[in-house]
């Protein structure tokens, strides 16, 4: 069953994918155009240098929801990263930090829950948001170099000291 919703994902990825036009950061715009022969993302990165190729199909479907429900392509600004906390869905290539230029951060907070295959959902007090697929969490953490306080939802509500 697991096999077959993550088939199922991938199809409307593919599909939602297809529907999109423009990779650069500043048209973030979706056009529904039918464009032959050209496939591109759900997202744009912010540079070049974000690591984004090994993101799997459940984060790309992720954010083509998150690209479906607000209209707008996410900006991936930061993806795999190699170093950072022990525990990181960064590290694991699972997690992508995004913004979507003219939409509010609520916005893009109700589109990810929505997501099918949601784990973690974050939000930075830059406007940034995390979304990963891991187990499902939710936090806002507003500090800074580790003084700060998130709050952490599992199945109670968490107050846990970031470091």
């Amino acid at each position: 069953m697991l096999r077959a919703c993550s088939m199922l994902l991938a199809g409307l990825f593919a599909l939602s994918t297809l529907a999109m036009d423009g990779a650069r950061a500043g048209e973030t715009k979706l056009n529904f155009k039918k464009d032959k022969g050209r496939v591109t993302l759900a997202y744009a990165t912010q540079t070049p240098r974000v690591r984004h190729s090994c993101f799997p199909g459940r984060l790309h479907a992720v954010l083509a929801h998150i690209a479906a429900q607000t209209g707008r392509r996410p900006l991936v600004t930061s993806g795999h990263r190699s170093g950072g906390r022990r525990g990181s869905y960064h590290r694991k290539c699972l997690a992508a930090d995004i913004r979507v230029p003219g939409v509010s951060v609520s916005r893009i907070i109700a589109a990810a829950k929505s997501a099918p295959g949601i784990g973690g959902i974050g939000t930075y007090c830059n406007g940034i948001v995390h979304v990963d697929v891991g187990p499902k969490r939710r936090w806002n953490y507003c500090g800074g170099r580790g003084r700060g306080l998130a709050k952490l939802n599992r199945s109670k509500a968490k107050v846990v000291a970031m470091r």
